[in-house]
Order: structure tokens, then C-alpha cells, then sequence
């Protein structure tokens, strides 16, 4: 038995954002619909809650009324092996929303999405320390996550195939020497991926 449930709150959209995510990934499905009755608080009939199933992970969506909404502060990941997943998921979640930077997009319900190529950590967890940055510099310019960019950035060779003008780690990756090298390295860390891209 699953222990902990995804519970997204809406207004009144409960159903039909269920309805969309069940469509886009594979083995899913509605699995109960329940309305609200004459104890209210919402009108007799509507609907309060939808149950449903993402590749067999459960979610909840409540109709709890225009009180709360979403924010990038909660996110679902999607790993993609392919740039053919890349462009299948991003295309369908963003429809109707909002692309945002690094592989991040609000689908037309408000709720965010990250649409993560599994080349996207491998490379960056490379232990060749250039190579990762120059990952890095290249994720960050992106929107939809490209992962031949990644590959041609790890190979040290611009989007272009020619080398990049700056050298390998180009002129915004330079970091100074000393121990202040440790700790400028997490804080970016932290910005670009565990705290969001935000340029």
C-alpha cells in the first residue's frame, strides 16, 4: 500500500487537470470520483475529489475552492531516456501553460513540472569538473531540455560543433582559487536544480 499520497489542491478545474495527466502518461487512469453532498461546503453534486493513478503512482485532486494555488515551491519531476520522452512530455504538459527555463513548466492548471533528460544528471554528476560546468553553462540557456546539446557541451564543442571561443569552461563558469571555490559551488548547485532556475 502506497503510504503517502500527492493531495493537489484546485478550485474547481479537480477533474479535468486529472483527466489530462491520466492522457499523457502511460498506465494511468481515474480511479474514483467523489462529489460533495448536501453537507456541503461546496454546492450538492459537484465534484470534491478525483483519485487517480500516474504510471502507478496515486494523486488526489481536490476541489477545495479559489483559496490556495500552486507554486513552483512544489514540482513533479519526469526522467526521460529519450529526447523523443523530452519532447512528448513537455509538449502535452505545456500546452495552454508556460515554459520556463531548465527544464521547468507550468502546465495550463498552474501546477510546475520538470522534464529531466536522465543525461542531464549523469553529465553533471561527471567527476571531470569542466565537463559538469560546461554541462551547467549549457542548461542554463535552455527551456526545453536538448540532450544533444548536453553531449556536444560535455564534448567541449559548442551547439555550432566548433569549440567554444572562451576555452572549455567558457567566461562565466570561472571560479577563484581557494576556499571559497567549495562554497560557490553548492550555492550553485542549489540555484540551478534543487532551487530552480530563475534567469
Amino acid at each position: 500500500m502506497q503510504k503517502i499520497t500527492p493531495c493537489l489542491w484546485f478550485d474547481t478545474d479537480g477533474e479535468e487537470a486529472a483527466e489530462l495527466y491520466t492522457s499523457v502518461f502511460p498506465n494511468s487512469r481515474i480511479v474514483e470520483t467523489a462529489r460533495y453532498g448536501a453537507a456541503g461546503p461546496r454546492p450538492e453534486g459537484t465534484v470534491m475529489t478525483v483519485t487517480f493513478e500516474l504510471d502507478g503512482q496515486t494523486f488526489v485532486a481536490l476541489n477545495g475552492g479559489p483559496e490556495f494555488s500552486f507554486s513552483e515551491a512544489i514540482s513533479f519531476q519526469v526522467s526521460c531516456e529519450t529526447q523523443e520522452e523530452v519532447d512528448l512530455y513537455w509538449g502535452a504538459l505545456s500546452e495552454g501553460g508556460e515554459e520556463g527555463p531548465c527544464g521547468w513548466l507550468k502546465d495550463r492548471f498552474g501546477l510546475s513540472w520538470q522534464i529531466v533528460p536522465t543525461a542531464l544528471p549523469r553529465l553533471l554528476a561527471d567527476p571531470d569538473r569542466e565537463k559538469s560546468q560546461r554541462v551547467m553553462q549549457a542548461m542554463l540557456g535552455m527551456k526545453k531540455i536538448d540532450i544533444d546539446e548536453l553531449e556536444q557541451a560535455a564534448a567541449a564543442y559548442a551547439p555550432t560543433g566548433r569549440r567554444h571561443p572562451h576555452g572549455a569552461a567558457g567566461p562565466h563558469l570561472a571560479i577563484p582559487s581557494g576556499p571559497k571555490r567549495t562554497r560557490r559551488s553548492a550555492t550553485a548547485r542549489t540555484r540551478s536544480r534543487a532551487g530552480r532556475c530563475t534567469s
